[in-house]
């Protein structure tokens, strides 16, 4: 903690502080450019850009979900000579191939 009778140093006293601070203002007004920034300076902008996250996550979310399920279900039906699961796997690939015949 410096001594009362001492003052802080200014920017004068020290050639090197200046050339930082202006360093850091240049830093700072290039980030005010960046495109996040200026995105966000706007209510609607945030809005749309939200919802569009939204909408990608959610199709993402289904794409996934669909191509995961269709594996499983494709998988479990080659497997026909174990009792249980063999049985129950040829049962959804019979109710599959009949809602598919059945929608044509």
């Amino acid at each position: 903690m410096p001594e009362p009778d001492q003052t802080p140093p200014r920017a004068t006293d020290t050639p090197g502080l200046e050339a930082e601070v202006r360093a850091l203002r240049e830093e700072l007004s290039f980030l005010r450019r960046h495109r996040m920034f200026v995105i966000y300076q706007s209510v609607p902008r945030i809005l749309f850009f939200r919802f569009a996250v939204g909408m990608a996550a959610g199709l993402g979310t289904v794409i996934g979900a669909t191509v995961l399920l269709s594996v499983i279900i494709w998988a479990l039906s080659q497997i026909e000579f174990l009792p249980i699961i063999g049985e129950w796997s040829a049962q959804i690939a019979q109710q599959i191939d009949a809602a598919v015949n059945g929608a044509d």
